[in-house]
């Protein structure tokens, strides 16, 4: 479908990369990735043909359609979102102008020659727009739009009503709806929410073409690819699997460089090189950090909000989760107090700093200013090594200290905000998609910096790993109503599944009736709804159970592996026992290698079981309460 070989390109005396060969093939889910700045885009502009390499070639199936998503959005009509959508695919308008032109011609053929042309003309271009959609064109763009998270309502709406956030979506719609053959992807998911994030991977998983995609979220990576293409210092990496299988492999390929030759070591760090921070220790609050009282808040005749009680304690680490649309940002706008309410009280706790980290934030660093300057004037006391220190900790060095903030990439805008974020000694921390921009290095050392972060926490995100790493409680918002759920995301997802399964099911349904006993099968009494209290234990106690069937099963594995091991050092200890040299080179590295996965296996082992203790302290207080 698509073949680069031996691609370079460079910018100045600044080599991106080089040697690169990429093959893809239909079903390939190939996902790009690499440090900001690595040359992502420049490499996705190549391949969709915008842009010339230095050196290599580009060779591409005859007639593979490919469609590319860049960060901006492309230039729409006025017309309506549907319409819009409808008329990206350009080969079924003009099938339908000439199915139109030909009806027409026939309508007023006399000669039975030229109607018997006609008339099989029109046979033939019924059959390639049947091959483009034909009817179901319409259903098809809106199940797409849908699954992006528009509703209905916003079909027929012009698409200058829709924010940048929405204009993206729909040239993603757009794209998807023209079934290319090869779908060129930056950065799609930055504008996606939670559920259609979900759709999104369900969408590329049965895509038939071949996919090549950049993404900072590396559960969505995960879940879709199925190639790695990485750009890392001074060489180009290819890999089959998903990412995390791509860091194993690269953990070990490292590894193996740091026993060849020791003098690689510092080369070997460069290429490992990460954000580096971790916020200063907050002064301690009162136990009420902050307390909302009967608040309300309405846009217009839209009303988002009506009598709303929340309080959020000293040690929550909250994220707030909900469908696209139902007032994430603008609860975490009223509690940052950056959003006026219409009534009710905003109220904080003794000694409480806030800090607000906002999507638009790096609109607000001043673009003639540089990294330094901005830290400067959050921090003019702070000495200037000290702020250099802190802007080193975020990868800005040398030169780079004093670039304009105009000329940096999103991801170092989005480094340099933090780097202002970690110099106000706050202790709630409110923050609007922190990871946006951020390449999964930053974002994994960002969620070390929140897990060891000792105040209070509050986020909108929709970076799942995130949210796994770092909330120890989830607030649901969705029609205007906030529901709590004390536990971490997976407890969560667990709880919404179990609610689920105990809504009572509508008339008419196919639902089980109670058995002849008079008891619900499956031993569930008709009409049980269990209370939050309830449902929170029943999803800690089958978490306990997880956790100590999986743990059972790392004790026997490693016990396995250390028999094996204790085996071949005792032929160790003899090596006349050992036929050849060969015999012994292969024992060795199988010996190294059950080392290496006895590790592993304990590392697993001593984290489920501080897990599972944790799980059962919070069963132990949830039956005293």
């Amino acid at each position: 479908m698509l073949l680069a070989s031996d691609i370079s390109k460079a910018y100045s005396e600044r080599t991106l990369f080089s040697g690169l060969n990429l093959s893809l093939a239909a079903g390939d889910r190939i996902a790009l990735i690499g440090a900001n700045g690595s040359g992502k885009t420049t490499l996705l502009d190549i391949l969709a043909g915008q842009s010339l390499p230095d050196g290599g070639t580009i060779s591409q199936r005859r007639n593979a359609k490919v469609g590319y998503l860049k960060q901006e959005p492309g230039d729409f009509a006025g017309q309506s979102l549907l319409q819009e959508v409808l008329n990206a695919n350009q080969e079924a308008v003009a099938l339908a102008s000439r199915i139109a032109t030909t009806r027409e011609a026939l309508s007023s053929a006399t000669d039975p020659l030229e109607q018997q042309e006609l008339t099989d003309l029109l046979s033939r271009l019924d059959e390639d727009m049947e091959a483009a959609g034909g009817d179901d064109r319409d259903h098809e763009a809106k199940a797409i739009l849908s699954g992006l998270g528009f509703k209905e309502s916003d079909f027929s709406r012009g698409m200058n009503e829709f924010s940048g956030g929405w204009i993206m979506r729909a040239e993603l719609a757009r794209l998807l709806f023209r079934k290319p053959d090869l779908l060129l992807l930056d950065e799609p998911t930055n504008h996606l929410d939670l559920e259609a994030n979900l759709w999104f991977e369900k969408y590329l998983s049965s895509f038939p073409g071949g996919v090549v995609i950049t993404s900072h979220d590396r559960a969505f990576l995960n879940q879709v690819a199925n190639r790695i293409l990485a750009i890392e210092p001074g060489e180009v990496v290819n890999h089959r699997g998903n990412y995390d299988d791509y860091l194993l492999a690269r953990e070990r390929a490292l590894e193996i460089k740091q026993a060849a030759a020791a003098r690689q070591e510092r080369e070997i760090q460069r290429q490992m090189k990460k954000v580096r921070f971790s916020f200063p220790e907050p002064p301690r609050s009162g136990l009420d950090v902050l307390t909302l009282a009967n608040v309300g808040k309405s846009y217009g005749n839209n009303v988002v909000y009506r009598g709303v009680n929340l309080t959020l304690e000293r040690g929550d680490r909250v994220a707030l989760v909900g469908p696209n649309g139902a007032g994430k940002s603008t609860m975490l706008k009223i509690l940052a107090g950056v959003l006026p309410i219409d009534n009710g009280q905003r109220k904080l706790g003794y000694n409480v700093i806030p800090a607000y980290y906002a999507q638009h934030v790096l609109d607000l660093l001043d673009p003639s200013n540089n990294p330094l300057e901005e830290l400067r004037e959050i921090a003019p006391a702070e000495s200037e090594q000290n702020l250099r220190t802190t802007l080193g900790g975020f990868l800005f060095s040398g030169d780079d200290i004093l670039k304009r903030i105009d000329v940096l990439s999103g991801g170092e805008k989005a480094r340099v905000a933090l780097a202002k974020l970690l110099l106000q000694p706050s202790n709630i921390l409110l923050m609007d998609e922190p990871t946006n921009h951020l390449d999964i290095a930053s974002r994994e050392i960002l969620a070390d910096a929140l897990g060891d972060y000792h105040g209070t926490i509050c986020l909108v995100t929709h970076d799942r790993t995130l949210i796994r790493q770092v909330a120890n409680k989830i607030i649901e918002i969705d029609g205007g109503v906030p529901r709590v759920f004390h536990g971490d995301y997976d407890g969560y997802l667990l709880w919404k599944q179990q609610e689920a399964e105990t809504k009572p099911a509508p008339a008419g349904s196919n639902a089980k009736e109670p058995d002849a006993a008079g008891g619900a099968k499956r031993g569930r009494r008709p009409g049980r709804i269990l209370t939050a209290k309830e449902e929170h234990q029943r999803a800690l106690g089958r978490q306990a159970r997880k956790l100590a069937a999986r743990i059972d099963e790392l004790g026997t594995a490693i016990s396995e592996r250390e028999a094996l091991s204790a085996e071949l050092e005792a032929m160790f200890a003899s090596p006349e026992r050992f036929d050849d040299w060969a015999q012994l080179e292969a024992s060795s590295e199988r010996y190294r290698i059950l080392k290496e996965e006895e590790q592993t296996l304990w590392d697993e082992w001593e984290r489920l079981s501080l897990e599972a203790e944790d799980v059962d302290q919070s069963l132990v207080e949830l039956s005293a309460g």
